[in-house]
């Protein structure tokens, strides 16, 4: 009687470790919703979303003299430079110029912009979508083929003068923005 408590038990724990081994490899994804786009910003039909990002951060310009006409200047835009994070506000990774991606796992995919739309918030930032030109690395964003930045407030260039006073100055404009990641489907 005393083995097959003994064995019972056992069976019990083991049965337990592996329940709870099976919940943790399970867990339930959240579904993400992208919003509603023109079908010009939408990646291919072969493609499903599988990553949204929240982008905190900067879009930096530089104050550099026009070629036509001689004597103006205006602002160019140089990199954005963001932290992201999930939803629940755990560190995903961070953007900066190229334009890249890049996860803590050390993925990394840089983009291209196909195309691009205003947006509904006139005060903010276009929203693109982006081929993925490369990809590097195992993580994360190994896979992904394509990039939206949706939802964006802020990062206009500078209301700022731009004139040969300031010249080469750089302005860092708050911004942010969801970028939402694709895979083959």
């Amino acid at each position: 009687m005393r083995l097959f408590r003994t064995q019972r038990g056992s069976l019990l724990a083991a049965a337990s470790a592996l329940a709870i081994a099976a919940g943790c490899s399970m867990q339930i994804q959240p579904t993400i919703f992208p919003p509603q786009v023109p079908a010009t910003m939408r990646p291919g039909e072969d493609q499903v979303v599988y990553l949204e990002a929240l982008a905190t951060g900067v879009q930096i310009y530089e104050c550099v003299p026009k070629s036509d006409p001689a004597g103006a200047f205006e602002w160019v835009f140089r990199a954005p430079e963001a932290n992201l994070a999930d939803k629940e506000g755990k560190p995903i990774g961070r953007h900066y110029g190229g334009p890249t991606w890049e996860a803590i796992d050390g993925s990394k995919v840089i983009g291209e912009v196909k195309a691009r739309d205003p947006g509904p918030t006139p005060s903010a930032i276009p929203w693109l979508l982006l081929n993925a030109k490369s990809t590097s690395g195992k993580g994360i964003f190994a896979d992904t083929r394509s990039i939206l930045r949706a939802k964006t407030t802020g990062g206009l260039a500078p209301n700022q003068p731009c004139d040969a006073a300031s010249a080469r100055q750089m302005a860092r404009v708050p911004y942010t923005a969801t970028y939402y990641f694709y895979r083959g489907a």
